[in-house]
C-alpha cells in the first residue's frame, strides 16, 4: 500500500499542501474559509486514503502537513472504514507499522496520531488476532522504536473503552474488547516489568508510568501492587522527569481501590508505601519546590478520598495519613496545593458526623480544630511588597479574582469543621483572633489607618462563612461577638466583611432583638461609605435584616420609607433591588387597613421617578435604567401579597389599577426595546400571580395591552404574561364565571394567530424565545381547554409550527415544544395527561371523550409524517442530549396512536439519510425489528429500539456541512 499510496496520492499532494499553506498564512478570511472547506471535503474523500500516505512518506512535506495527514488518516479509519475492501486491511496495517518505525523518534504528535490509527484499526480489523505480539515484534526489537510500543499500549485501552465512534455491532465490540484487553493483560504486565527492570533509566521513563495508568483497569489491581512495578512507581516519585507521571499512576491506583471492602489487601500493601512520602512534605516546603509539593499533596488527598470509609472505620490506624493531609494544608504557603484537600475534608466529615462513626469523630476532633486555625490563616489577604494597600496583588487582577473565589472554597471547609467540632468552638477561634488584634493593634488604629488589618479581616470573613451553620439559639459566642463587630475600625475591606458578617446572623438577631438597633445603625451608616463595595454589602445585609426581622421592624415603616427614598437613587441596580426587597418584606407585615397607603407611600416615588425618566430617555443606557426601575415595582408586587378573602377587594390591586395605565404607556412608547417590554410584562404577570382572582377587574385592559404588545413587538414575554391569566382564570367557580373563561380562551386564540403569523414571516432561528413561551402557553391551554383547542382550526397550523420549531438547536424551546406534543398526543388515548382530585381524596386521570381521541388521530394522520421525521432527525443530528427522553416519548406516543403509519414514516425518514451514513443491513434490521414489535403489540419496546439506533448513528456521524438534503425542514406557512 505504501508504494501505491506514493504513486497514486502524488496528484493530490500539491493542492493539500497549498490549502494548508493558505490556512497558516496571512491570507484574507475568504481565502482561508475556502481552503478550510476544501480540506474538509478532501478529508471525507476516498482519495484521502492514498494521499495521506504520500504526504507522510514524502521528504518535501513539512511536519505540519504530515501531522494533518496523520490526523486525516485517523479520521478515515474511524469514520470511513467502510470505504476499504477487507483484503486491503493487512497492507494498511503493515504500512502504518512501517510509518511508526519511521517516526519513532518524533515528532511526538505525529507518532501519537499514528498509534491512535493503529489502535482503531486493531479494533475494527477483527481478523487480526495477534495484535500485541506483532506490534512488539515489529517495533520493540529496536531501542529507538520502543517509544512506539509504549505509546500504542498507552492509547489502546483508551480507544477501546472510550472511543465510541467505532461502527461495530455491540457483540463484536464486546468480543474485540475482550481479545485486545482482557486476554492481553498478563502479557502486558510482564512486558512492563521486563522493561522496567532492564535499566535504571527505563524505570524512570514517564511513558512506562503512562502505560501502567492506562492498563490499571484491565490488569487486576492486586497483581500490579504485588509486582515489582509498585516499587518502580514509588521510585519514579524521586525523579523529576517521572514525578508527574508517577503521581498520575498512584492516583489512578487509589481510585481503583474506592470499593474498600473488595481491596483491603491492596490497601494494606499501599498504605506503608504512602508513609514513605511523609518526609517530602516538609522537604518540599523548605526548598520552596511548590510544584512537587502540589503533587505530594494530591497523592495524600486522593488516597484519603479513596479510603475515606476505611478511615472512618479504623480511625486510629489511619490517623497518620489524615495528619499528613493536615500538614500539607499547614505548609502550603503559596496556597497552590490546598484546594486539592478540600474534597477529602468534606468526604471525611460526611462519614464521621454519622452516629455509627462517633468514635472516629472523637479521634479527629483535634485535627479539625487545627484545620480551623490553618484555614483562617490562609484567609488573610497578602501584604503587598510595594506597600501600596490599594494594590494587594501588584496589579495581577487574575490572582486577586482567584484568591477571592478560593476564600469561599475555604469557607466551605470551615462549615465542615463546624459540623465536626461544633459551631461554638469554631466561633470562639474567630473571636479569639479578633480579640488578639484588638489587644495588639486596636490602640494604634485611626481613621484611614488600620495596622495589620489582614489579621482582623480574615477572622471576620470566617464568621461570615460559618454563619449558615450557626443556629438562631446560639447563646455563648454571638452575644460577645456581635457587640465587638459593630465597633471595629473603618478600613474598607474590614468594614465590608463586618457588614457582610452581620447579614449572615439576621435569623439569630430576630430572636435577640436587644442587639437589633446597634446592628441596623451600623448597616445603615455603611450606605454613606466612600467604598462602592461596602455600600453593596450594606444593601445585601439590609435585605437580610428586613427579611428576617420584619416583625420587629413593622412599627418603623415610616422611618424605613424615608430611608428608602433617601438612598435608592444613589445605589447601583442590584443594590436597589436588594433594598427594595427588604422594604417590601416589612411592608408585607403591615395591617390590611393601612396596606394601600403604605404601599402607595413606598411605590409612588419609584413610579414618579419612572415617569420622569420615560419622558426623557433616548439613549440605550437611559432605557436600561428604566428597565431596572420597573423591576423595583415588580419586587413590591412579588413580596407584598397578604391573603385577602376572594369576596373582598385587595388593597394592593387598588394600587395596581392606578399604575397600570402608566405601565401600559411606557410599554407602548418603548415597544421595540426588549428589556423594558420584558420588565413591564414581568410586572403584569406578577400582578396576576400574586393577587390571583382579585385581578379580575384588570383583565380587559390587561388582555388588550398584551395582545397589542405582542402583535407590535413579537416578543415572547407577552405570551409569558398571557400564560399567568390562562392559569388563573380557566376554572369556573363562584368568583370566575363562564363568560370570563370564554374571553380568556378567545384571548389565547388571538395571541396564537399573531404567533403563527410571526412564524410565517420569520425563520424559527429568529424566534427561539417566542417559540418557547408560545408552546408553554399552549400546553397550559391544552390542559384547561382541550376540547376547544383540539377542535380549533388553529390546531393543524400549531402542529405544523411545532414541526418547524423542532429544527432549532436551543434546548429550552425544543423541550417546550416536545412537552406540548407529548400532551397533545396523550389526548388521542383513553386518559388525559392531567389528573383531577376526586371527592374520595385520590388523584385520578380523567377520561378523554371519543370525539377528542378521534380528532387527535385525524390531526396526527395529517401532520405525523413531518413530526416523525423531525424527531428522528433531531435525535440523530441536532437535539441536545437533554431533549432525547422527550423526543423518544413523542415517537412512542405516535406509535401508540398509529403504529403502522408511523412505522412507514420511520422507514421513509431512514431512507432519506445521507448516502454511506448507514449500512443497508442496519437499516433493514431496524425496520424489521419495528415491524415485529408492532405485530406482537410490544409498541413500548420500539422506544428503546429507536433510542439505541439514533444513539449509535449519532456517535458515528456528524451533520454534513452541505446540509441534510431531503431531511432539511421546509418553511412554515400560515394563511390564517
Amino acid at each position: 500500500m505504501a508504494t501505491a499510496a506514493t504513486m497514486n496520492g502524488q496528484h493530490a499532494f500539491g493542492p493539500v499542501l497549498s490549502a494548508l499553506a493558505t490556512m497558516s498564512s496571512n491570507a484574507d478570511r475568504s481565502q482561508k474559509t475556502e481552503a478550510h472547506n476544501w480540506l474538509e471535503k478532501f478529508q471525507k474523500s476516498e482519495e484521502a486514503w492514498t494521499s495521506t500516505f504520500a504526504i507522510l512518506q514524502s521528504q518535501q512535506a513539512a511536519d505540519e502537513a504530515k501531522l494533518f495527514a496523520a490526523t486525516t488518516l485517523k479520521g478515515k479509519i474511524v469514520f470511513d472504514f467502510h470505504q476499504l475492501p477487507r483484503e486491503t486491511l493487512p497492507q494498511l496495517r503493515d504500512t502504518i507499522l512501517s510509518l511508526l518505525a519511521t517516526f519513532a523518534k518524533g515528532p511526538k504528535p505525529i507518532r501519537t496520531q499514528l498509534c491512535v490509527c493503529l489502535a482503531n484499526l486493531a479494533i475494527q480489523m477483527l481478523e487480526w488476532k495477534d495484535v500485541l505480539p506483532m506490534v512488539v515484534s515489529t517495533l520493540g526489537s529496536d531501542q529507538s522504536s520502543i517509544a512506539c510500543v509504549f505509546e500504542f499500549l498507552h492509547v489502546l485501552p483508551e480507544e477501546v473503552t472510550e472511543g465510541r465512534k467505532i461502527n461495530l455491532a455491540e457483540d463484536d465490540l464486546i468480543n474485540r474488547t475482550r481479545e485486545l484487553l482482557e486476554d492481553n493483560a498478563q502479557q502486558v504486565l510482564q512486558l512492563l516489568i521486563q522493561y522496567a527492570q532492564s535499566t535504571p533509566e527505563a524505570a524512570k521513563n514517564p511513558q512506562l508510568m503512562d502505560c501502567i495508568t492506562s492498563w490499571i483497569r484491565e490488569i487486576p489491581l492486586n497483581d500490579i501492587v504485588q509486582s515489582p512495578l509498585m516499587e518502580v512507581v514509588m521510585g519514579a516519585l524521586q525523579s523529576d522527569s517521572s514525578f508527574d507521571a508517577a503521581v498520575e499512576t498512584l492516583c489512578a491506583i487509589f481510585k481503583e481501590t474506592r470499593e474498600v471492602d473488595e481491596n483491603v489487601d491492596t490497601i494494606k500493601a499501599l498504605y506503608p508505601r504512602l508513609a514513605q512520602l511523609q518526609p517530602r512534605i516538609k522537604a518540599c516546603a523548605d526548598e520552596e519546590d511548590w510544584e512537587t509539593f502540589k503533587g505530594v499533596t494530591r497523592v495524600f488527598a486522593e488516597a484519603g478520598e479513596a479510603w475515606v470509609v476505611l478511615i472512618a472505620r479504623e480511625a486510629q490506624q489511619f490517623r497518620a495519613m489524615v495528619e499528613c493531609v493536615l500538614e500539607c494544608c499547614l505548609r502550603d504557603k503559596e496556597r497552590e496545593a490546598l484546594s486539592q484537600t478540600f474534597n477529602f475534608w468534606y468526604e471525611l466529615k460526611q462519614y464521621i458526623t454519622l452516629d455509627r462513626y462517633m468514635e472516629a469523630r472523637i479521634q479527629f476532633v483535634d485535627v479539625y480544630s487545627k484545620l480551623v486555625d490553618i484555614m483562617i490563616g490562609h484567609l488573610e489577604y497578602p501584604t503587598p511588597e510595594s506597600g501600596n494597600e490599594n494594590d494587594l496583588f501588584d496589579g495581577d487582577r487574575e490572582a486577586e479574582d482567584k484568591f477571592r473565589e478560593f476564600r469561599h472554597q475555604m469557607g466551605d471547609v470551615l462549615k465542615d469543621c463546624c459540623e465536626v467540632i461544633g459551631v461554638t468552638e469554631c466561633l470562639q477561634k474567630s473571636y479569639v483572633q479578633v480579640e488578639q488584634w484588638v489587644s495588639q493593634y486596636g490602640s494604634q488604629a485611626s481613621a484611614g489607618n488600620v495596622p495589620h488589618w489582614q489579621k482582623l479581616e480574615a477572622p471576620l470573613f470566617s464568621l461570615r462563612a460559618m454563619g449558615r451553620m450557626v443556629p438562631p439559639d446560639e447563646n455563648i459566642m454571638l452575644p460577645r461577638l456581635i457587640p465587638l463587630i459593630v465597633q471595629i475600625p473603618d478600613q474598607e475591606k474590614v468594614r465590608f466583611q463586618a457588614v457582610m458578617a452581620l447579614g449572615r446572623y439576621t435569623e439569630w438577631t430576630a430572636q435577640h432583638p436587644n442587639t437589633l438597633q446597634d446592628q441596623l445603625n451600623f448597616i445603615m451608616a455603611a450606605f454613606q461609605h466612600s467604598s462602592k463595595e461596602v455600600v453593596k454589602a450594606a444593601a445585601l445585609s439590609f435585605k437580610f435584616f428586613c427579611n428576617d426581622c420584619a416583625e420587629l421592624l413593622k412599627g418603623y415603616m415610616e422611618q424605613l420609607q424615608q430611608f428608602y427614598e433617601q438612598v435608592i437613587d444613589s445605589l447601583p441596580p442590584t443594590s436597589q433591588e436588594e433594598v427594595t426587597e427588604g422594604i417590601a418584606s416589612v411592608l408585607a407585615k403591615q395591617p390590611l387597613e393601612s396596606l394601600y397607603s403604605s404601599l402607595k407611600l413606598c411605590c409612588d416615588p419609584v413610579v414618579q421617578r419612572l415617569m420622569s425618566m420615560a419622558q426623557t430617555a433616548t439613549e440605550k443606557e437611559q432605557k436600561l435604567a428604566i428597565a431596572d426601575r420597573l423591576n423595583l415595582i415588580t419586587i413590591f408586587l412579588q413580596e407584598v401579597k397578604p391573603y385577602v378573602e376572594p369576596s373582598k377587594p385587595h388593597p394592593a390591586v387598588q394600587y395596581c389599577q392606578e399604575i397600570h395605565p402608566i405601565l401600559a404607556a411606557i410599554c407602548e412608547r418603548f415597544v421595540t426595546f426588549t428589556p423594558i417590554v420584558e420588565r413591564v410584562c414581568r410586572c403584569w404577570r406578577h400582578m396576576v400571580l400574586s393577587y390571583r382572582i382579585h385581578t379580575a377587574p384588570l383583565l380587559p385592559e390587561l388582555a388588550d395591552k398584551l395582545a397589542a404588545g405582542f402583535t407590535a413587538s413579537r416578543q415572547g414575554c407577552f405570551l409569558w404574561a398571557t400564560d399567568s391569566i390562562v392559569r388563573e382564570f380557566s376554572d369556573v367557580s363562584e368568583y370566575v364565571d363562564a363568560s370570563t373563561i370564554e374571553a380568556v380562551y378567545a384571548f389565547y386564540e388571538q395571541q396564537a394567530t399573531a404567533f403563527l403569523r410571526a412564524l410565517n414571516d420569520l425563520p424559527p432561528e429568529e424566534l427561539p424565545d417566542v417559540i418557547e413561551d408560545f408552546f408553554r402557553l399552549s400546553t397550559d391551554v391544552l390542559m384547561y381547554h382541550p376540547t376547544r383547542l383540539i377542535g380549533s382550526p388553529l390546531m393543524a397550523p400549531i402542529l405544523s409550527a411545532a414541526s418547524t420549531s423542532l429544527t432549532l438547536l436551543k434546548e429550552e424551546p425544543l423541550i417546550a415544544t416536545l412537552h406540548f406534543l407529548r400532551d397533545f398526543l396523550q389526548y388521542g388515548t383513553e386518559d388525559m395527561p392531567s389528573s383531577t382530585f376526586e371527592p374520595d381524596g385520590q388523584y385520578r386521570n380523567r377520561a378523554n371523550p371519543p370525539e377528542t381521541q378521534d380528532a387527535v388521530k385525524r390531526l396526527t394522520a395529517t401532520e405525523g409524517d413531518h413530526l416523525t421525521q423531525r424527531c428522528l432527525t433531531g435525535m440523530m443530528y441536532t437535539f441536545p442530549a437533554d431533549c432525547f427522553p422527550d423526543a423518544s416519548g413523542v415517537l412512542l406516543a405516535l406509535f401508540q396512536l398509529l403504529p403502522r403509519e408511523v412505522g412507514q414514516w420511520t422507514g421513509k425518514t431512514v431512507a432519506m439519510l445521507p448516502a454511506g451514513s448507514i449500512a443497508p443491513q442496519e437499516q433493514e434490521r431496524l425496520l424489521r425489528n419495528i415491524g415485529q414489535r408492532i405485530e406482537s403489540g410490544e409498541v413500548r419496546k420500539i422506544r428503546t429500539l429507536l433510542q439505541d439506533f439514533t444513539n449509535g448513528y449519532r456517535r458515528r456521524n456528524v451533520a454534513p456541512r452541505e446540509g441534510l438534503g431531503r431531511l432539511e425542514a421546509g418553511r412554515f406557512r400560515f394563511a390564517g
